[in-house]
């Protein structure tokens, strides 16, 4: 057995994986998550002075939420417990209240209790918990991947602050992956690994913001790969990189060029009535990583701007889509967006609507008009036929089909056209019933 086999047997051998060793154990340590504890922020000095009150981190998986419950378990001079809501009931709640009790009243330590994943007790299990929290017997640090608002106690969340962790930026994996490389102790720096910028860079963008999934893949890959025979390195290229993290390399780069081509080609082929092309390049953007709730914004605006009362459910669909996706999430909302995406393009299309704001727009911008018309005036002088009417207002629930010819825009305006609707799908009743009421 060499060297290299040896270090490699004595690493497969340490129980923990990669992204657990390199847990930062400091903050100063830590990276991402600058607007919560950067320096001289709220968290940052709270824990920096051991004062910290019940709070709950919500935020995707590889975010740093489980790390900085074991910087402040390092950093407190209190008691620390650790609780996972998977695995831990009513009865192990209890026993860890009755040890912090008792700390409290021995040694006057308060206890932090760790509780991963929170979103899984059930209300029970909160309300047995409840008290305590509340007279400051155990100071609560939950995490969750889940909208605490929706999935914990309110009662639990009133009484403490929400710490809500993004995902971490390209910049910020690049940065967990080249210290793994290079940390001798509790990464891979003895292995004298060269891994190339371009599949550095593949690896940070395919995790997604999710420091886990980028250490797992650069752990696989420098443990599967043998040393080359010439330099004696580990040398990773795109291709070990792209079968380590499971996804092929796509020309998509979130902040480039190609990302706004992209979401343009895609909105214009909705615009286009082309359903194959759409869902294509919705299929482009979710497997490159893009976000899906900015998928579903563009796909609400498309169905309101380019389908509009032509096909007035498109809007509906599209909005429904933008609700689901934010509380469901990939891989599954991939499904609605395709739904959703598909039904936009293949609906009828009207751009009057947006035609006719801007229209009018264009006129509040330019032209001086004289007052509301009298009779449309919220009057309340004597004399108005009832509260809210004008002197002269007729109205229309009054008349045949509910309509009266009177007078509605400013003098000025009068014969002005905003909304003039075409001849596509919905819209075509629309018009016709317009010019049937007008006649």
């Amino acid at each position: 057995m060499d060297l290299f086999d040896y270090q490699r047997e004595k690493y497969m051998k340490k129980e923990a994986p990669l992204a657990s060793r390199l847990r930062p154990k400091t903050l100063e340590d830590f990276v991402g998550q600058d607007h919560i504890i950067g320096k001289n922020k709220l968290l940052y000095r709270a824990i920096k002075a051991d004062k910290l009150t019940s709070i709950i981190l919500y935020g995707p998986p590889g975010t740093g939420k489980t790390t900085l419950a074991k910087i402040i378990a390092n950093t407190t001079k209190g008691c620390f417990k650790q609780l996972n809501a998977t695995s831990s009931g009513v009865k192990e709640i209890k026993e860890t209240v009755e040890e912090a009790k008792a700390s409290l009243g021995i040694s006057g330590k308060r206890t932090i209790l760790f509780i991963d994943e929170i979103h899984r007790f059930n209300k029970s299990q909160q309300d047995a918990l409840l008290p305590y929290v509340e007279d400051g017997t155990v100071i609560l640090v939950g995490a969750t991947t889940e909208n605490p608002y929706f999935e914990v106690n309110k009662a639990l969340i009133s009484r403490s602050i929400i710490f809500e962790l993004y995902h971490l930026s390209f910049d910020d994996i690049k940065t967990i992956i080249k210290k793994a490389l290079s940390d001798n102790e509790n990464g891979l720096g003895a292995y004298d690994v060269l891994m190339s910028e371009e599949s550095v860079d593949f690896i940070a963008d395919m995790a997604n913001g999710d420091a886990r999934a980028a250490l797992n893949a650069v752990e696989l890959a420098v443990l599967t790969t043998q040393r080359d025979e010439e330099s004696g390195k580990i040398i990773i290229d795109i291709q070990t990189a792209q079968e380590c993290i499971q996804k092929r390399a796509v020309n998509y780069e979130k902040d480039g060029d190609n990302h706004y081509d992209i979401i343009s080609a895609f909105i214009k082929s909705m615009r286009g009535t082309d359903p194959d092309a759409a869902v294509y390049y919705l299929a482009k953007m979710l497997y490159a990583g893009e976000d899906p709730k900015f998928i579903a914004r563009r796909i609400v605006i498309c169905a309101s701007e380019d389908v509009g009362n032509a096909d007035p459910q498109a809007l509906q669909v599209a909005v429904a889509a933008a609700q689901a996706t934010d509380f469901i999430g990939m891989p599954e909302c991939r499904i609605i967006l395709a739904n959703a995406a598909s039904y936009v393009a293949c609906a009828p299309k009207s751009n009057a609507a947006v035609m006719a704001i801007d229209k009018a727009f264009d006129d509040v911008r330019s032209k001086q008009t004289s007052p509301v018309p009298a009779h449309l005036r919220d009057n309340h002088y004597k004399g108005a036929k009832s509260m809210g009417r004008g002197i002269g207002y007729k109205y229309p629930h009054d008349f045949k089909n509910n309509y009266v010819k009177q007078q509605y825009l400013p003098d000025e305006l009068i014969n002005e056209c905003y909304y003039c609707p075409n001849d596509s799908g919905y819209e075509k009743k629309i018009k016709k019933w317009l010019e049937y009421l007008r006649q």
